[in-house]
């Protein structure tokens, strides 16, 4: 009996690991190898508002690989912005718009979140999860404690998901509704030290049986195949898994350092939409008067360490706001970043900030502002400096690891003049990334478990 040989093609054959980063400013997929190399990678625009255009961007970012990749693909991780929230029916339509990572809750919200949080807790923050899911349930009366309307009268009596953005993002794929990890439910009051809901967030999910809280994995942890028909869809293999997801600010922590396993010490900005700083610590630190919070980061070598930071609303925004891109170019390559700027700004587009100040009424300063534009992009460029450095100084001030390297990542990084500026300001050494795209973070966290 004649043996049959393999053909060319099917020793060609290689494995491949996607990753897909939902952030402020855009949605991209980046596929890896099994040597971590970037392969092939694609991306769309989403009005992260809307959610009809997350499950769009989704399907397009995937079908733009080439087949031969897609058809390959082992395993698929979704980073999504934190605590951008949605609840759900049973079937996985979302029954409100979402709210976002910066929504803040209304006082009355807020009366009701702190008569159930524990005090100085994470979750009791304007902006956290949980006082969105209050929002959400309130506005729809599925609490136990509302009068639901008569368009809603069998709300109470129905199962309601809440859910974050990379979990719903997932769902689309292996459909399986109730599943978040432990970084994006760590705003909803998740203890990642004990790896469980807390007392009394138990307690309140069994007064309100109607709304289900998601179970927790560890980020990319798998939850299972894909869909079928989705797999035809997409072209995908059947036999390709999705893991549990991440926020987008770790995947890119992630990537920054690439390949090497961090070390403690390390320190990643991300300069998109928002500024967002992250230390890897050996012991967590949460502080809700600074909006500082920790991350549980699992170490190949050290076992479970710490990612500790805070993010904050000024960055990019704002500065797209004042200029285009090409403005931006043009104006920075006229200032000369040796030189401070006397203009002292808080850049925000509205009123409030989470770090290193965390007031929600925090008014904009963005005065005076001088006649040349490249005199005010100075003052913003500097300013925002001054308070990414402020940033650090007190990570530092309370307790974490000393900062050895700081890398950066997002639209910003590509901006060296404004590097310079932070160089000035930060006194540590700043390091190229190894990637600035978020999605390569999530690809790796796919390949790793």
């Amino acid at each position: 009996m004649a043996l049959s040989l393999p053909k060319l093609s099917e020793l060609l054959v290689m494995n491949y690991w996607l990753g897909i980063d939902f952030g402020t400013s855009g949605v991209r997929a980046i596929a890896i190898d099994d040597r971590n190399e970037v392969i092939e990678q694609s991306r769309s625009n989403y009005e992260l508002s809307n959610w009809r255009t997350w499950e769009t961007s989704l399907y397009e970012v995937i079908n733009d690989l080439p087949i031969e990749i897609r058809k390959n693909i082992q395993k698929i991780v979704i980073d999504g912005t934190s605590a951008t929230t949605l609840i759900c029916d049973r079937q996985g339509k979302p029954i409100l718009s979402p709210m976002l990572y910066g929504d803040s809750c209304s006082p009355e919200i807020m009366a009701r979140v702190q008569a159930i949080v524990p005090a100085k807790h994470l979750a009791s923050n304007s902006t956290s999860s949980f006082a969105k899911l209050i929002a959400m349930a309130t506005e729809v009366n599925l609490l136990e404690n509302t009068s639901p309307s008569a368009s809603l009268s069998r709300a109470i009596t129905e199962s309601w998901y809440f859910l974050h953005q990379a979990d719903w993002l997932a769902y689309l794929l292996h459909g399986k509704l109730g599943i978040s990890d432990y970084h994006n439910a760590l705003k909803l009051g998740y203890d990642q030290q004990l790896l469980a809901y807390p007392d009394w967030l138990m307690a309140w999910s069994n007064k309100n049986p109607s709304i289900v809280l998601p179970n927790i994995l560890a980020p990319s942890e798998t939850v299972g195949t894909v869909r079928e028909n989705m797999a035809a869809k997409l072209g995908l293999p059947k036999n390709c898994k999705v893991g549990a997801g991440t926020t987008d600010s770790n995947a890119a922590f992630l990537a920054s350092v690439g390949k090497t396993s961090p070390e403690l010490g390390t320190a990643v900005t991300s300069l998109g939409s928002t500024m967002v700083l992250k230390v890897l610590s050996d012991r967590p630190i949460n502080h809700i008067d600074y909006g500082i919070y920790s991350h549980r980061f699992e170490h190949e070598q050290l076992g479970c360490l710490w990612l500790v930071g805070g993010a904050s609303n000024v960055g990019g925004a704002v500065l797209k706001h004042f200029f285009s891109n090409q403005q931006l170019q043009d104006l920075s390559d006229r200032i000369d970043p040796n030189i401070s700027s006397p203009l002292d700004y808080y850049p925000l587009l509205k009123a409030g900030d989470r770090f290193p100040v965390n007031d929600p009424q925090l008014k904009p300063r963005l005065e005076p502002r001088p006649d040349s534009s490249v005199e005010f992009l100075h003052g913003l460029l500097e300013s925002m400096a001054r308070i990414e450095a402020q940033g650090y100084r007190l990570l530092e001030q309370l307790g974490v690891t000393p900062i050895q390297q700081i890398y950066t990542v997002g639209g910003g990084a590509q901006n060296q003049i404004w590097t310079k500026i932070r160089d000035r300001h930060l006194k540590t050494p700043i390091a190229s990334a190894m990637q600035t795209e978020a999605a390569y973070g999530s690809a790796l966290l796919a390949k790793k478990f």
